[in-house]
């Protein structure tokens, strides 16, 4: 499909630079069959069914943003996604002025070898001494912010706790998986006491959510891998749902393209230890989950191209228009959407 077909207008003062206070008082546009209703997170409890499965990534966001310079050069690191003990893959900033193996000084003692650079531009980054590459971070990274934030205010301590879920327990993401950066203990309490269910998985979020797509046509973006797992139990929990009539409903595109990856033909979720490149876009027949709750994307996206693929892309036009109007907030600290074809 012609990417052009996923673009919009979007006012920049309809991007959130604060995530709203408390997290669950932000606004949510539902849609539910054909139906479409101005909302809030906190209503979530009387919107879903008793039986139903609410799907959260308990992935945690690394200060995984690096200042550096080789010589009297500023470079600038992202990182993406692990290869091993000492080596991430990192987006490079200012990349012109590397050759392989290079060495990057980021500050406090902490520097890597840029190698093996690939065709998107990226490095891996080989860090230096014998510390866990998680303490190096914690001395000189910062908070990956996105860039539709990041290039509008720098990076503060408020950020350390507003860019991370109340489920974070698996450090690994360079990016939050935002939907579920609204639910706080009131809401889950509410949540419980309604009979709705919840459970978590792992995906590690990497720094290619944030790449805009640069090809004419669907077929030739090249999504970017990330590691993600379901253990047995949990997928057995999301089968028995589905099996008692009750609805798994993602939290996050993330937690969705997980289960999408982990679903066979049979639309059985099994569980998943790997890394997973699945690109959704419409067309696509979903598996393993019954709705979607996520925040408001960007124009031409993958994500939502995602949300057009679940409840289809005039109704998305159409729904984004109505959010812009209405002065819904876009992007990671913004409000939230329900969708449910």
């Amino acid at each position: 499909m012609n990417v052009d077909l996923f673009d919009f207008d979007l006012p920049t003062d309809n991007i959130a630079l604060r995530p709203a206070a408390p997290r669950d008082a932000a606004r949510m546009l539902v849609l539910e069959g054909d139906a479409t209703q101005d909302a809030g997170v906190s209503d979530l409890p009387s919107l879903l069914r008793r039986g139903d499965m609410l799907v959260f990534n308990d992935t945690r966001v690394i200060p995984a943003q690096l200042d550096g310079r080789r010589g009297d050069a500023k470079i600038g690191a992202t990182l993406h996604k692990r290869e091993g003990p000492r080596r991430w893959r990192a987006f490079i900033r200012n990349a012109r002025r590397l050759r392989d193996g290079d060495v990057i000084e980021f500050g406090n003692g902490v520097s890597a070898a840029a190698v093996d650079r690939q065709d998107d531009g990226s490095y891996a980054l080989v860090f230096a001494g014998d510390e866990p590459v998680e303490l190096l971070l914690e001395r000189a990274g910062h908070m990956p912010l996105p860039p539709y934030i990041a290039g509008k205010r720098p990076t503060d301590e408020r950020d350390a706790d507003d860019y991370q879920t109340m489920f974070a327990s698996e450090p690994g993401a360079v990016a939050a998986p935002t939907a579920a950066l609204h639910f706080t203990p009131k809401l889950m309490a509410a949540l419980e006491a309604a009979g709705i269910e919840h459970a978590t998985l792992t995906l590690h979020v990497g720094a290619g959510t944030f790449l805009p797509v640069k090809a004419t046509d669907t077929t030739e973006h090249k999504m970017h891998a990330e590691w993600g797992r379901i253990d047995a139990a949990t997928a057995g929990r999301l089968n028995a749902v589905r099996a008692n009539n009750g609805r798994v409903i993602a939290v996050g595109t993330t937690s969705l393209r997980l289960i999408e990856s982990a679903t066979g033909e049979d639309d059985v979720i099994r569980p998943f230890d790997g890394d997973t490149a699945i690109f959704i876009t419409p067309g696509y027949r979903f598996r393993g989950i019954d709705g979607l709750m996520t925040n408001f994307h960007l124009p031409r996206s993958t994500l939502f191209m995602l949300v057009s693929a679940l409840m289809g892309r005039e109704r998305m036009q159409a729904a984004y228009a109505h959010a812009i109007a209405e002065k819904y907030r876009f992007y990671s600290y913004g409000d939230a959407s329900l969708l449910l074809p």
